[in-house]
């Protein structure tokens, strides 16, 4: 296609291409790996198959010989050609490498990869899936070319994915069957797709007992119309001995060499096919967009609920530590023990039970310097901070985790994490000790830093840096707690003496503002520590990389495709002259066919429709 400019449909085709190829589907939601493979298949049918036709509409008619182990698929290739150009077997499965048979004057559209872009071309027989071998054949007429698939329902996976990838990428289907098994699933899977995207489909029902030529045919038949394929050509050919060669006799696969050399001897005819199959694969893409585009909606709703679970858990977790660090929750155990060693356990408490007013200046009096226990209490504090940061972010991972473990695709994601998501990183304690002493580092930096008097300064060396520091960290930790007097127990005492330890040196408003900075940055910290934590969930759903826009893009791509589809396919001027715009159904009609078994009179003979007719051996052109 380079060198030329691109119709408005193969440049609606190309944008839906550029939509699809991003499109992930990580998660294992119901239905997400059917819609997988309808994404590998629009790009492969793309690529394959519509992009190519479109840019060469006056290609040859590409012919797909596809069907069931052991249906005659080879040896009705050969017996057409007349010579062995597919080699059969017994021994299953037969066809490795597909084999493509054209006339020698329309070699230059198949040498190169304007199909099937990811086959290998050959010229000698071949055991690579992945190759594709090229028979010129002058006895095949110019414009039909006929490919050899291996078996739809093979042993072995490529062969199966191979054998769907060559009927994709077929203008006509020449599907075959046998009496012994037209009936089973996997065919009639791959004929209710090519109904369901309009391709041009003829049905040769292979190896029919004798008795069985009118029952047989005729319920296949009737399968076909109920299913969509009324309209297409069912050949039977019935079951016979093949020649020294392994070819069919003559009589028995005459009327399916006509019906082919007679599609390949009108432009008009074979144009008609190419289209039915190319419009109904174009609409067939369009029309399986829409579910692609669904399914990546479903993906996103399910990454942001479990996105939504862990944030809930670690907002839980920040929530928890802001009120135990304001509510007195910390005021007890060691940092109490080490408090009342700071202040002098009975005499500083027997003073508050007397009266807490006139505390301030005998507090004052009394502590010259830094007092002994300030230290001691600056890591009592540390410790106790750091202690309820380690159970809260373990509790949070534990919510978090138990959280996806209800859901498929969560536990699917915990599975395949190389981290432990039940439990706190490795490095957290690290991480919260270091956030605790910053914060420690913080306040006493806030309150070397606060302006005061000459006699509030006084007090303020009197007291020490750590020891001011200490005292503001217990106000905060019972600072939104509304602790207001000694009556309230001995965590109130505790923060109340603390709160005029401050105010003798900072006075009231200054407590009330320093308090409420350091208990904001306390709180940023926790949470900017155990963001660090939720990250790790954030990762694994950011790995995913399923994209919001992908959906909308694919939305806007389908529907562009419809627009531009409904211009009409390129048409040849044959074509134009000699059918009516919109016409989509093969225009050739073909008999149901019935070979007489026995004799060898009978090797040249057949009953069409009925009556017995002399065929003579010819070459399909």
């Amino acid at each position: 296609m380079t060198g030329r400019q691109l119709t408005p449909l193969e440049s609606a085709l190309a944008d839906l291409r550029a939509a699809v190829l991003p499109v992930n589907l990580p998660l294992p939601l119901p239905g997400a790996d059917e819609q997988r493979k309808v994404a590998s298949e629009i790009i492969r049918q793309l690529d394959d198959y519509v992009m190519p036709r479109l840019a060469t509409i006056d290609a040859p008619l590409l012919a797909v010989v596809g069907g069931s182990t052991g249906a005659g698929k080879s040896t009705l290739v050969n017996s057409l050609i007349g010579r062995q150009v597919s080699a059969p077997g017994v021994i299953r499965p037969t066809t490795r490498a597909p084999v493509l048979v054209h006339h020698s004057s329309d070699a230059s559209w198949f040498t190169d990869d304007r199909i099937l872009p990811g086959l290998a071309r050959s010229t000698g027989a071949s055991k690579e899936a992945k190759s594709l071998q090229l028979v010129t054949e002058d006895s095949l007429p110019p414009g039909l070319a006929l490919l050899d698939a291996p078996d739809i329902d093979s042993v072995v996976v490529e062969n199966r994915q191979l054998a769907a990838q060559l009927l994709a990428a077929a203008d006509l289907w020449l599907f075959v069957t046998s009496a012994a098994r037209y009936a089973d699933a996997v065919p009639w899977g791959f004929l209710h797709a090519a109904a369901e995207r309009s391709a041009a489909v003829a049905v040769v029902l292979d190896r029919v007992p004798p008795r069985a030529m009118t029952e047989v045919p005729s319920h296949l038949g009737q399968l076909m119309s109920e299913r969509g394929l009324g309209d297409s050509p069912l050949f039977a050919v019935p079951e016979t001995t093949v020649d020294s060669a392994g070819l069919l006799p003559a009589s028995a696969i005459q009327p399916i060499r006509g019906w082919l050399a007679a599609l390949a001897a009108d432009q008009a005819s074979r144009a008609a096919v190419v289209h039915q199959t190319l419009d109904g694969a174009i609409a067939a893409l369009a029309a399986k967009t829409p579910a692609l585009a669904s399914s990546i909606d479903e993906q996103l709703e399910v990454i942001e609920q479990l996105r939504a679970e862990a944030d809930r858990s670690y907002t839980e977790a920040v929530r928890t530590v802001g009120v135990q660090t304001a509510d007195g929750t910390l005021l007890r155990g060691e940092v109490l023990a080490r408090w009342h060693e700071f202040v002098g356990t009975g005499e500083f408490f027997r003073a508050l039970e007397q009266k807490v007013s006139w505390l301030r200046d005998r507090l004052v009096a009394a502590l010259r310097g830094e007092p002994a226990g300030a230290g001691n209490l600056k890591v009592a504090v540390e410790s106790g901070l750091e202690s309820l940061l380690r159970e809260e972010a373990a509790a949070a991972a534990e919510r978090a985790e138990a959280s996806w473990q209800a859901n498929a695709a969560g536990r699917a994601l915990i599975e395949s994490a190389d981290i432990d998501l039940s439990r706190s990183s490795p490095d957290f304690d690290r991480r919260a000790t270091r956030a605790v002493r910053d914060w420690q580092g913080a306040v006493l930096d806030l309150v070397a830093d606060e302006g005061m008097t000459k006699r509030s300064r006084a007090r303020f060396y009197a007291l020490g840096v750590n020891g001011i520091g200490v005292a503001l960290m217990i106000v905060v930790f019972a600072h939104t707690g509304g602790l207001v007097g000694a009556e309230i127990g001995v965590a109130g005492g505790t923060a109340v003496l603390a709160q005029r330890i401050l105010e003798a040196v900072f006075g009231d408003q200054a407590i009330r503002r320093l308090a409420q900075t350091a208990k904001d940055d306390l709180d940023a910290r926790v949470q900017a520590l155990l963001a660090d934590e939720l990250v790790r969930y954030h990762k694994i759903l950011d790995g995913l990389t399923v994209d919001s826009e992908d959906s909308t893009r694919l939305r806007a791509a389908a529907a562009a495709v419809e627009v531009a589809r409904k211009g009409g396919l390129p048409v040849s001027e044959v074509e134009e002259a000699a059918l009516p715009r919109g016409e989509r159904r093969l225009a050739i009609d073909a008999p149901t066919v019935t070979q007489i078994p026995s004799g060898e009179a009978a090797e040249d003979s057949e009953i069409v429709d009925g009556e017995l007719v002399e065929q003579p051996r010819e070459e399909l052109r």
